[in-house]
Protein backbone atom coordinates (compact mmCIF):
# COMPACT_ATOMS: atom_id res chain seq x y z
CA UNK A 1 0.00 0.00 0.00
CA UNK A 2 1.26 3.47 -0.89
CA UNK A 3 0.92 6.23 1.70
CA UNK A 4 1.32 9.91 0.81
CA UNK A 5 2.20 12.35 3.58
CA UNK A 6 4.11 15.55 4.22
CA UNK A 7 7.86 15.09 4.50
CA UNK A 8 9.56 15.37 7.87
CA UNK A 9 13.21 15.91 8.73
CA UNK A 10 13.86 12.18 9.19
CA UNK A 11 12.93 11.71 5.51
CA UNK A 12 15.88 13.85 4.39
CA UNK A 13 18.36 11.05 3.60
CA UNK A 14 15.96 9.16 1.30
CA UNK A 15 14.36 12.34 -0.03
CA UNK A 16 17.79 13.72 -0.89
CA UNK A 17 18.44 10.72 -3.14
CA UNK A 18 15.15 11.20 -4.98
CA UNK A 19 15.71 14.95 -5.30
CA UNK A 20 19.24 14.45 -6.61
CA UNK A 21 17.96 12.02 -9.28
CA UNK A 22 15.20 14.48 -10.19
CA UNK A 23 17.78 17.23 -10.72
CA UNK A 24 19.98 14.93 -12.80
CA UNK A 25 16.92 14.18 -14.99
CA UNK A 26 17.04 17.91 -15.82
CA UNK A 27 20.76 17.72 -16.70
CA UNK A 28 22.04 19.09 -13.39
CA UNK A 29 25.25 17.68 -11.91
CA UNK A 30 25.18 14.90 -9.34
CA UNK A 31 25.25 16.82 -6.04
CA UNK A 32 23.82 14.88 -3.07
CA UNK A 33 25.35 17.27 -0.51
CA UNK A 34 23.86 20.31 -2.24
CA UNK A 35 20.50 18.56 -2.59
CA UNK A 36 20.50 17.76 1.14
CA UNK A 37 21.32 21.37 2.07
CA UNK A 38 18.65 22.73 -0.26
CA UNK A 39 15.89 20.45 1.05
CA UNK A 40 16.85 20.94 4.69
CA UNK A 41 16.74 24.72 4.23
CA UNK A 42 13.30 24.63 2.57
CA UNK A 43 11.87 22.44 5.34
CA UNK A 44 13.49 24.41 8.16
CA UNK A 45 12.31 27.78 6.82
CA UNK A 46 8.85 26.44 5.87
CA UNK A 47 9.36 27.79 2.35
CA UNK A 48 7.85 24.80 0.58
CA UNK A 49 5.59 21.86 1.18
CA UNK A 50 6.98 18.48 0.25
CA UNK A 51 4.82 15.39 0.00
CA UNK A 52 6.40 11.96 -0.13
CA UNK A 53 4.94 8.65 -1.25
CA UNK A 54 6.13 5.65 0.70
CA UNK A 55 5.53 1.94 0.80
CA UNK A 56 7.12 -0.52 3.18
CA UNK A 57 9.18 2.26 4.75
CA UNK A 58 10.75 3.21 1.41
CA UNK A 59 10.21 6.56 -0.33
CA UNK A 60 8.93 6.09 -3.87
CA UNK A 61 8.55 9.70 -4.98
CA UNK A 62 7.91 13.29 -3.94
CA UNK A 63 6.37 16.55 -5.03
CA UNK A 64 7.40 19.99 -3.85
CA UNK A 65 5.07 22.99 -3.88
CA UNK A 66 5.91 26.63 -3.26
CA UNK A 67 3.02 28.74 -1.96
CA UNK A 68 2.72 32.15 -3.59
CA UNK A 69 0.02 34.70 -4.33
CA UNK A 70 -2.27 35.65 -7.20
CA UNK A 71 -2.71 39.39 -6.91
CA UNK A 72 -5.51 39.45 -9.49
CA UNK A 73 -7.65 36.99 -7.51
CA UNK A 74 -6.21 38.20 -4.18
CA UNK A 75 -5.85 34.57 -3.09
CA UNK A 76 -3.03 32.07 -2.67
CA UNK A 77 -1.58 30.40 -5.73
CA UNK A 78 0.58 27.29 -5.42
CA UNK A 79 3.47 26.53 -7.74
CA UNK A 80 4.09 22.81 -8.12
CA UNK A 81 7.73 22.89 -9.05
CA UNK A 82 9.00 19.35 -8.54
CA UNK A 83 7.46 15.93 -9.07
CA UNK A 84 9.57 12.80 -9.22
CA UNK A 85 8.87 9.09 -8.92
CA UNK A 86 11.71 6.58 -8.60
CA UNK A 87 12.12 4.55 -11.76
CA UNK A 88 11.24 1.26 -10.02
CA UNK A 89 7.97 2.75 -8.71
CA UNK A 90 6.64 4.22 -11.96
CA UNK A 91 3.33 3.14 -13.52
CA UNK A 92 1.90 2.35 -10.06
CA UNK A 93 -0.14 5.53 -9.57
CA UNK A 94 2.45 7.20 -7.33
CA UNK A 95 2.57 10.42 -9.36
CA UNK A 96 -1.23 10.68 -9.42
CA UNK A 97 -1.39 10.23 -5.65
CA UNK A 98 1.22 12.92 -5.09
CA UNK A 99 -0.67 15.32 -7.38
CA UNK A 100 -3.92 14.61 -5.53
CA UNK A 101 -2.37 15.22 -2.11
CA UNK A 102 -1.01 18.60 -3.22
CA UNK A 103 -4.32 19.52 -4.89
CA UNK A 104 -6.34 18.61 -1.79
CA UNK A 105 -4.08 20.72 0.42
CA UNK A 106 -4.18 23.65 -2.02
CA UNK A 107 -7.98 23.64 -2.02
CA UNK A 108 -8.05 23.40 1.78
CA UNK A 109 -5.60 26.31 1.93
CA UNK A 110 -7.84 28.53 -0.20
CA UNK A 111 -5.62 28.53 -3.29
CA UNK A 112 -7.17 29.88 -6.47
CA UNK A 113 -5.11 27.40 -8.51
CA UNK A 114 -1.90 25.46 -8.83
CA UNK A 115 0.52 25.93 -11.69
CA UNK A 116 3.38 23.86 -13.02
CA UNK A 117 5.74 23.71 -15.94
CA UNK A 118 7.41 20.74 -17.54
CA UNK A 119 9.84 20.24 -20.37
CA UNK A 120 8.30 20.32 -23.83
CA UNK A 121 9.72 16.85 -24.55
CA UNK A 122 8.54 15.28 -21.26
CA UNK A 123 5.54 13.53 -22.79
CA UNK A 124 5.24 11.06 -19.90
CA UNK A 125 4.72 13.86 -17.38
CA UNK A 126 2.35 15.70 -19.72
CA UNK A 127 0.15 12.58 -19.99
CA UNK A 128 0.11 12.22 -16.19
CA UNK A 129 -0.92 15.85 -15.69
CA UNK A 130 -3.62 15.75 -18.35
CA UNK A 131 -5.04 12.44 -17.03
CA UNK A 132 -5.35 14.12 -13.64
CA UNK A 133 -7.27 17.19 -14.77
CA UNK A 134 -4.46 19.64 -15.47
CA UNK A 135 -4.91 21.74 -18.60
CA UNK A 136 -2.16 23.09 -20.79
CA UNK A 137 -2.11 26.88 -20.60
CA UNK A 138 -3.32 28.52 -23.78
CA UNK A 139 -4.09 32.07 -22.62
CA UNK A 140 -0.67 33.25 -21.49
CA UNK A 141 2.93 32.96 -22.58
CA UNK A 142 5.46 32.22 -19.87
CA UNK A 143 8.71 34.16 -19.93
CA UNK A 144 11.83 33.89 -17.83
CA UNK A 145 15.15 35.60 -17.45
CA UNK A 146 18.22 33.88 -16.08
CA UNK A 147 20.91 35.53 -14.00
CA UNK A 148 24.55 34.54 -13.61
CA UNK A 149 25.40 32.79 -10.39
CA UNK A 150 27.20 34.93 -7.87
CA UNK A 151 30.23 33.55 -6.05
Amino acid sequence: MIKVRLAISSDLPALTGLFNHYRMFYQQPDDPAGAARYLAARLEAHQSLIWVAESGGQLLGFTQVYPSWCSVAMRPLWLLYDLYVAEAARARGVGAQLLEAAKTAAIAGGAVRMELATAVDNATAQRLYERNGWQREADFYRYSVSFPQSG
